[in-house]
């Protein structure tokens, strides 16, 4: 039987073809079952995958064109330096700009972990210096000679090695993501193949009638193939429908305080799901293909 023969018999409906399969019984429900919930599943690890590799990116690309100078010296020093510090950057090619953290920032950025009410004029915390950069960067190597050189409390923070985990970090975490569906999609092959080796082993009677009116095994094969895809199309859509459902109802990056992006899909993303369905229904159509072909030659 060609595969274009075994397409074509799927997307036109043979009403005798259709009476070989029976509606009901194990297999029929073992097929939609599992296709559900894999489906039901591959949603959450394409919304997981997303979400954190999304996180990673929106962290690499926030720390991409910024830089901190951290200043440590004493308090009678520290404003002489900080002013030091600023006017090399002032003169540094590849700066946009510069500026001192104030109090209250550093109060702000200090708070979640050491609560509103920390005493800054009591503790020995440095000055922090903002540096945003222009998009063609500068020479930090050589900004930190002139820094050790004007104030030698200054420490040049690149976010090079925060940066580059985090883009690799996202780049795993979508292969793994990836990783997940094909283990899925191979869990729904194995399945399907068992459920229609099971429910063609069930209805030997029935194929060894057919073939004896001269049904042939293409026919015979092709109905299988029909009624088990278009379970697990079945199947997979409501899966698919619910797991949408359920990451609907998680918490949104803004109830979680932003620390996550919410394990959720973004714009264009929400369509990546409707693939799931399809990726099932292919892969219980090619599934079932083989079991069909392999039993049949098995019931000679």
């Amino acid at each position: 039987m060609s595969l274009r023969a075994d397409i074509t018999a799927l997307v036109s409906r043979d009403t005798q073809a259709d009476r070989v399969v029976p509606r009901s019984g194990q297999s029929a429900r073992l097929t939609v079952a599992t296709s559900a919930a894999m489906a039901f599943l591959a949603v959450f690890a394409m919304a997981l995958s997303m979400a954190a590799g999304r996180l990673a990116d929106r962290w690499s690309d926030a720390l991409a064109q910024s830089s901190t100078i951290r200043i440590s010296a004493p308090a009678a020093e520290l404003e002489a330096q900080t002013w030091a510090v600023l006017t090399v950057l002032e003169q540094t090619p590849g700066v946009d700009s510069a500026r001192a953290l104030t109090e209250e920032e550093q109060q702000a950025l200090l708070s979640p972990w050491f609560g509103p009410d920390l005493p800054l004029d009591d503790l020995p915390i440095p000055r922090l210096i903002e540096v945003v950069e222009t998009p063609d960067g500068y020479d930090a190597d050589g900004l930190r000679q002139r820094l050790a050189a004007e104030a030698p409390g200054a420490v040049l923070d690149d976010h090079d090695r925060w940066r580059r985990p985090l883009a690799d970090a996202a780049s795993r975490l979508r292969l793994l993501g990836g990783l997940a569906l094909v283990l899925i999609l191979g869990a729904t092959a194995a399945m399907v193949t068992l459920a229609a080796q099971a429910a063609l082993a069930a209805n030997e009677q029935v194929i060894r009638v057919l073939r004896l009116v001269g049904a042939r095994d293409s026919y015979i094969a092709r109905a299988f193939v029909r009624r088990f895809t278009l379970r697990a199309l079945t199947g997979a859509a409501a899966g698919t429908l619910a797991g949408i459902l359920a990451v609907l109802i998680l918490p949104s990056a803004r109830e979680t305080a932003a620390i996550l992006t919410g394990l959720s899909f973004s714009g264009t993303g929400w369509l990546w799901p409707l693939l799931i369905p399809v990726l099932a229904a292919t892969t219980a159509f090619f599934a079932t293909r083989f079991a069909a072909f392999r039993t049949l030659r098995g019931l000679q």
